[in-house]
């Protein structure tokens, strides 16, 4: 029986461990073919190259152009083609927020890098390629701190913020070829997320679920997604309705 991305190769970019574990998992379950890559080979879960055949591993730091460059050409290399892009790597730093002297340039810097230019050297990446083959689907996974003034510290937020609105750029001109949307967690349980209980009760009191995220979560609303060709230039939150408290 078919699977609902057969015949298609994904990039996810930081997929050795939490939410894009959780999003390399679901596609490679779905049928894709998924080039993995983390900037440590560290894997948080089984080794997704060990459990699935149409699955592989690049390690890439995506803020390096170079390296940015060299996971789209893996992709290539291997399967010829790339389909899906998932920008899921990033960075924050845990800064109150009205603690300005802490949120040095250096702080804004690395958060500018991690979670913005990254993101952008990979579409500079595979956008050109999605076009020359007749299609594709990017998903960047922001953050509900780009749409709510929360978050693990300003500068984060404020990043968070710019790709959220660079996705809505890229959908416009990128259009109709390659569909751009963003996925925008709140509060998710993962390793990184587990130093911060105080943080995940007042998310869990917040949610109109009543519950914190889990990495599938933010999987099944990238799915979704993907499998609607009808849908680009939003951002999707996932937290449980917590920007409505």
């Amino acid at each position: 029986m078919p699977h609902q991305f057969d015949g298609l190769t994904a990039i996810v970019t930081g997929s050795t461990t939490g939410i894009g574990y959780a999003i390399a998992r679901a596609l490679l379950d779905r049928g894709a073919r998924v080039l993995c890559n983390s900037r440590s080979s560290d894997w948080e879960g089984p080794d997704l190259t060990t459990q699935y055949d149409d699955a592989a591993y690049l390690r890439a730091d995506v803020t390096v152009p170079g390296e940015a460059a060299d996971l789209a050409r893996a992709a290539v290399e291997r399967w010829g083609r790339v389909d899906i892009l998932v920008n899921n790597a990033g960075v924050t730093r845990q800064i109150a927020h009205d603690d300005l002297a802490s949120a040095t340039d250096e702080v804004w810097t690395a958060m500018l890098q991690g979670n913005v230019l990254g993101a952008w050297h990979m579409v500079q990446e595979c956008a050109p390629l999605m076009q020359q083959q007749g299609g594709g689907s990017i998903i960047n996974i922001t953050s509900i701190a780009g749409v709510e003034p929360r978050g693990s510290s300003i500068p984060y937020a404020a990043m968070k913020a710019s790709l959220n609105h660079t996705t809505k750029l890229l959908a416009k001109a990128l259009a109709p070829t390659v569909r751009v949307n963003a996925v925008a967690p709140g509060f998710i349980d993962t390793r990184w997320t587990a130093r911060w209980p105080q943080a995940r009760e007042g998310a869990a009191a917040r949610s109109l679920l009543g519950r914190t995220g889990t990495p599938q979560d933010v999987a099944q609303a990238c799915l979704a997604l993907l499998g609607q060709d009808y849908v680009t230039g939003t951002v999707v939150p996932v937290d449980g309705g917590a920007h409505l408290a």
